[in-house]
């Protein structure tokens, strides 16, 4: 019985917790990477362009206008297009 708790508890850590925790290692690193000039995602769904970077806020630029400019959390960024990639 001992033996199937420590399977079954083994089996949940790499089928859950470590898959996580690459994924978050991931973003981590798409984050410090972040740059002025970059264009990013948002997780509302909003495309923009990195115009500030501070510790823990980013000011995005949204839109054409050029007069949209939103301070937002790092946090809310789900991918980061670089911009010497183009």
């Amino acid at each position: 019985l001992v033996a199937y708790i420590v399977v079954f508890g083994l089996l949940i850590y790499f089928m859950s917790y470590r898959p996580n925790k690459r994924r978050q290692k991931k973003l981590d690193a798409m984050l410090g990477s972040l740059a002025v000039g970059d264009s990013i995602l948002t997780s509302s769904g909003f495309y923009g362009v990195v115009i500030d970077v501070a510790d823990d806020i980013v000011v995005v630029e949204f839109g054409s206008d050029r007069h949209c400019r939103i301070p937002m959390q790092k946090s809310a960024i789900v991918s980061v297009e670089k911009a010497d990639q183009e």
